[in-house]
């Protein structure tokens, strides 16, 4: 088993001076094997992006433990979290989020290799934004220059430069026209089949979970079942 997570939960506190609290996540358990793709399927506030945070490492449960190829990785010390951290990634919902608008792209597209000690070349980012169709030309220019297509596309290949073993994807085609979100999904089926990495696909789409993903998981209210 590649990922395995039991019994996550978590709690956010709300309301006057914080005292309520509330589930966004309770008691779920999920699997993700190599190469698979599984969805998480949920309206909006259902806790499925809370789950996927926690998966992906941006988020600690207060309950419950998450195994990577079968070591538990709940509640490692930020060094050692640091090993495993360019093995699970996230692209999310806004790509122009995952950008500093100040920065041209290449210094962006450069960041990963640099916070995980990788060396790299001009070249290789190069390389990288071509397999997602995209030309070079692109690093001399800043997120605001890009399309919201373009940038999605840059998103995934500053992802698959790390060649992690999974990739949260958070809704990642929403933001997108029907056309565009098409060649995203073949872009992402393409790159499955040449690096066996595993999706976690959140969305609040069925038909798109359905035509994306080999098992579905339904969140409602903080609650997972599959």
């Amino acid at each position: 088993m590649l990922l395995e997570a039991n019994d996550l939960s978590k709690t956010f506190k709300t309301g006057w001076l914080k005292r309520r609290r509330a589930f966004s996540l309770e008691k779920a358990d999920i699997r993700l094997q190599q190469g698979e793709t599984i969805g998480i399927v949920g309206e909006s506030g259902s806790g499925k992006t809370t789950l996927g945070f926690m998966l992906a490492g941006l988020l600690k449960p207060d309950k419950g433990r998450i195994f990577f190829r079968g070591k538990d990785i709940t509640n490692l010390s930020p060094g050692k979290r640091k090993r495993y951290r360019h093995q699970m990634q996230m692209v999310f919902q806004h790509p122009e989020t995952t950008f500093n608008p100040k920065w041209k792209l290449q210094r962006s597209m450069a960041e990963p290799f640099c916070l995980h000690k990788i060396p790299f070349s001009k070249e290789m980012i190069a390389e990288q934004l071509e397999r997602v169709g995209l030309n070079q030309n692109v690093l001399d220019r800043y997120p605001a220059q890009l399309s919201g297509g373009e940038l999605q596309r840059a998103a995934i290949a500053r992802v698959m430069s790390l060649n992690p073993a999974i990739v949260v994807l958070d809704e990642p085609t929403s933001m997108l026209d029907a056309i565009t979100q098409a060649r995203i999904i073949r872009l992402l089926e393409k790159i499955q089949k040449q690096k066996r990495v595993s999706y976690l696909f959140i969305s609040h789409d069925l038909e798109l979970i359905r035509l994306f993903c080999g098992r579905i998981y339904e969140m409602d209210r903080g609650k997972l079942r599959d």
